[in-house]
């Protein structure tokens, strides 16, 4: 972590000295997402609203990384520290030719509200594409990397000021999220709610976090003493600021109640640590000091901590970052990152020797459906603007030039029952089957974009919530997808989603099963690298595909049981952190070179090899298993992982360090406790679960470990 105590000691004097300066009201009004500008102490109008999801968003134009939930599936904590780094390179990039401009609009300043650390605990949730998966630790290692890409290296200087949002426990449902109560228990709590935000807090010194719209355990997010005061600050020692989510301090007194005026709710967030309002609710701050509900001092504290954030960023100062030109935005190096990153997220579901493609002079290749040629379906939301999109289609047409032909159908709407409104039902189905009958190949594209999983009321996403109400394609997909594997072609199925999908019939009828995500505005051209064998596949699911919803809690209910594979009890058809690849990675051997007996922290060296035939990249990695304690997860938990890069026949060993946490339990207090001396480690490529082993036809090596 990069040390900026000093950096934020002195700009913190520097935002005192600056605030002091200023009337109360001047104070109050630089609370406000978009802070006005204060021309007789020459400070600048600011806007606190940036977004960097996955690139810059909302701003114009930017280079399009895949969906987060796509670059988690890399399982590659350097690619998205890259990612991280590119986002904040064009952020100010941007910024500075803004600025030059006198352009200071929302979503063009250097405070970008990315990552979202919340987890992906229920397969329903439509801004789960927003996240890191499912896993607290893989969440936690690339919230980590997110933040050190955005905040950049220098200890004198925020590059970009990082935001870990929604603290704390957040995960749906949409539709109600402006008046529901997520009740977790304090074992859930500390075990997986919590780490993703400790790790940005305390490893990589995230200079703000978001609070979620909803109540935890009783108390709204954005105005929780024991969230924001007793928990981030006095225990994790959070040293930035904190923000709320957009108009959520007025969901206390409209919607979750706990208040009854304006000035009340500006009040109870402002006493509870919240200092940047995004919304309006903060207009009623000067009110609630005549009233005495908040003292001019915690008017002063929070204003002094924007400013912090502000000096931090040198926005009152020349600084090298001054210079980063605007033709940083969307270079060949920022381009190639995304096409990597891209190339890294997609995951081999099934194979049965189809892939990959051969280039072949008269072979035509037929590609089918509502995703297929879709810009939508490349961006997922939060998302910024391309000077070029690749669809599927585009990348295999240009993959495939004058060597073959390539016919297309659009197959069927995304998820109405026809796509002209006059013709019969299932109107493009037809053509489809017309189209998979003329080929020797068919590349099905189906899935969701934003505007069927997404944010509640964002785009106007199902029934305006953006939660899904089961795991099933729209009906006319599934129409489709039926049609075609009817017709005996062999069919990939590409399936752009950013959530779990019910992939039963492609599983068992389909040649081949690709998951896509949302792969970046230009990702069909690394797609079509890979159904074409230039590279393989190396993706890993950064959540679990269940077969169905069937013995899953009630979407309302945040206990952990029966979710997430460290809490599953049925098989499912496509386990977290599975994936093939067009290579045969085999974890060979592994032994304990290093134990600390205090710490608990472990050094295992890894042996692996690539069997097959091609050069491919996979993914090792490490699961722990409790033995002992009664308050260990039933199954197992992810505990380290590398990407490793293999040529035909390569053998090599890999060094990977297990944290002493990883040997710990939670007790239903929420305390982390080490009441056992006996684990056992599993290396491989996947889970040590039996449905993985069934899949990949490999076991994971086991290693025990005694302290």
């Amino acid at each position: 972590m990069v040390n900026r105590d000093r950096a934020r000691a002195q700009a913190r004097e520097r935002a005192k000295e600056l605030v002091s300066q200023m009337t109360v009201e001047e104070r109050a009004s630089q609370l406000r997402y978009d802070a006005p500008a204060i021309e007789r102490l020459g400070v600048p109008a600011y806007n606190w609203w940036g977004e960097a999801l996955h690139g810059v968003a909302r701003a114009g134009t930017a280079t399009s990384f895949p969906q987060a939930v796509g670059m988690a599936a890399a399982f590659d904590t350097e690619l998205v520290r890259r990612a991280g780094d590119v986002a904040a390179t064009e952020g100010r990039a941007k910024y500075n030719a803004f600025s030059a401009e006198n352009d200071r609009d929302i979503y063009k300043g250097l405070t970008f509200w990315s990552p979202n650390v919340n987890i992906f605990r229920d397969p329903r949730w439509g801004r789960g594409q927003e996240t890191y998966g499912e896993d607290p630790y893989l969440t936690s290692r690339l919230g980590v990397a997110y933040v050190e890409g955005l905040q950049g290296e220098e200890e004198g200087i925020l590059k970009t000021a990082a935001c870990a949002k929604h603290f704390a426990v957040h995960s749906g449902p949409e539709a109600v999220r402006h008046e529901f109560n997520a009740v977790a228990a304090k074992k859930d709590m500390t075990e997986t709610y919590l780490p993703a935000f400790k790790a940005c807090v305390q490893e990589a010194d995230v200079e703000a976090v978001m609070g979620a719209y909803n109540r935890t355990n009783g108390e709204p997010c954005c105005g929780s003493p024991t969230l924001i005061k007793e928990l981030l600050r006095k225990e994790w020692g959070f040293k930035g600021h904190y923000v709320s989510d957009c108009w959520a301090i007025k969901d206390f007194h409209e919607n979750h109640m706990v208040t009854h005026t304006p000035e009340e709710s500006a009040a109870l967030a402002l006493k509870s640590g919240c200092d940047i309002n995004c919304g309006v609710t903060y207009l009623h701050l000067l009110k609630a000091l005549q009233e005495g509900l908040v003292t001019e001092e915690e008017i002063t504290e929070a204003a002094v901590r924007a400013f912090t954030a502000r000096y931090l960023l040198g926005l009152f100062d020349e600084t090298a970052f001054d210079q980063i030109s605007y033709d940083k935005v969307e270079c060949e190096e920022h381009l190639a990152v995304a096409d990597q990153m891209t190339k890294e997220s997609v995951v081999l579901l099934k194979n049965d020797g189809v892939l990959p493609l051969a280039l072949s002079d008269g072979k035509t290749i037929g590609v089918i459906g509502p995703n297929a040629n879709s810009r939508e379906a490349l961006i997922g939301n939060y998302h910024g603007t391309s000077s070029r999109y690749i669809t599927v289609l585009e990348g295999i047409q240009d993959k495939v030039g004058h060597n073959g032909r390539v016919i297309y159908s659009e197959g069927s709407h995304l998820y109405q029952d026809r796509v002209e409104n006059l013709a019969w039902k299932n109107d493009r189905i037809a053509e489809a089957v017309i189209v998979a009958k003329h080929s020797d190949v068919v590349v099905l594209c189906v899935g969701l974009n934003e505007t069927l999983e997404g944010e509640e009321g964002d785009t106007g996403n199902s029934y305006a919530s953006g939660d899904k109400a089961d795991l099933t394609l729209p009906q006319c997909q599934r129409d489709l997808m039926a049609a075609v594997l009817e017709t005996g072609k062999p069919v990939i199925v590409c399936l752009m989603a950013g959530s779990a999908i019910d992939l039963s019939l492609a599983d068992e009828k389909a040649a081949a099963v690709l998951q896509l995500w949302y792969p970046g505005a230009r990702g069909g051209s690394a797609v079509a690298d890979i159904l074409f064998g230039d590279i393989s596949p190396s993706g890993k699911l950064s959540v679990t595909f269940y077969r169905s919803l069937d013995g899953m809690p009630a979407f309302e209910d945040y206990s952990m049981q029966g979710r997430t594979y460290r809490y599953l009890t049925d098989a499912p058809l496509y386990p977290f952190g599975y994936g093939l690849s067009y290579g045969n990675v085999i974890v060979k051997d592994a032994e304990i070179t290093a134990k600390d007996d205090d710490s608990r922290d472990v050094t295992l060296r890894v042996d692996v090899s690539n069997q097959g035939s091609v050069e491919t990249m996979d993914v090792v990695q490490i699961y722990v298993k409790d033995l002992e304690s009664e308050f260990a997860v039933p199954n197992h938990s992810l505990c380290a992982f590398a990407r490793v890069s293999l040529q035909p026949g390569e053998k090599r060993s890999l060094e990977l360090k297990v944290s002493g946490e990883a040997f710990s339990a939670v007790n239903e207090e929420g305390e982390r406790i080490k009441d056992s001396g006996k684990y056992m480690l599993f290396a491989g490529t996947g889970q040590p679960d039996k449905r993985t082993q069934e899949l990949t036809g490999k076991e994971c090596v086991k290693v025990d470990v005694e302290f």
